[in-house]
């Protein structure tokens, strides 16, 4: 069978790749080369698309120096928003929650706030924003998203009036 490199437990593009069991799950959690690997990956994607995870630990990230350069990349193809979603749900499958939440709210800070990332906008809020298993933190990233969202009327993606009441 072939592998992948973010396998999850759903089919995905490639329809020779089948999807990962919970038992696969767990063997891999268990294994120290595994996650290490892993997250060897992570760095590795975050790297192409520009970006560089700063501390392993709580999964922080920010800019690479080739930033500029790889954004141009993630703008004109949209094909890596597929990609940025099978990681992120990847990670969540893994057990690293905690880097899902930061990836997520990096490309949020990039499209709505600094806006260097346009054309990923859209994946950002209709697609990774919902890869977040914690619904607590799932709810702070939407409020987040709705702050810095312009137009704020327009801003689909949660409750107007529970968003103004969020705590």
């Amino acid at each position: 069978f072939p592998f992948r490199l973010f396998p999850l437990r759903e089919h995905g593009m490639n329809v020779r790749a089948r999807p990962l069991t919970c038992q696969e799950i767990q063997a891999f959690k268990k294994s120290k080369e595994v996650m290490q690997r892993f997250i060897r990956a992570y760095q590795l994607m975050l790297r192409f698309y520009g970006i560089n995870l700063i501390n392993e630990e709580t999964g922080e990230l920010k800019r690479a120096e080739n930033w500029a350069k790889r954004f141009q990349n993630l703008n004109r193809f949209s094909h890596n928003n597929l990609r940025i979603t099978r990681i992120l749900k990847c990670l969540g499958e893994m057990g690293y929650e905690h880097y899902q939440v930061h990836l997520v709210k990096f490309f949020l800070t990039e499209t709505l706030v600094k806006e260097t990332l346009p054309n990923v906008k859209r994946s950002a809020l209709d697609y990774f924003l919902f890869t977040i298993r914690s619904k607590r933190k799932r709810r702070e990233l939407v409020h987040y998203a709705w702050q810095h969202f312009k137009p704020r009327g327009s801003f689909a993606w949660g409750p107007h009036d529970k968003l103004l009441k969020y705590r």
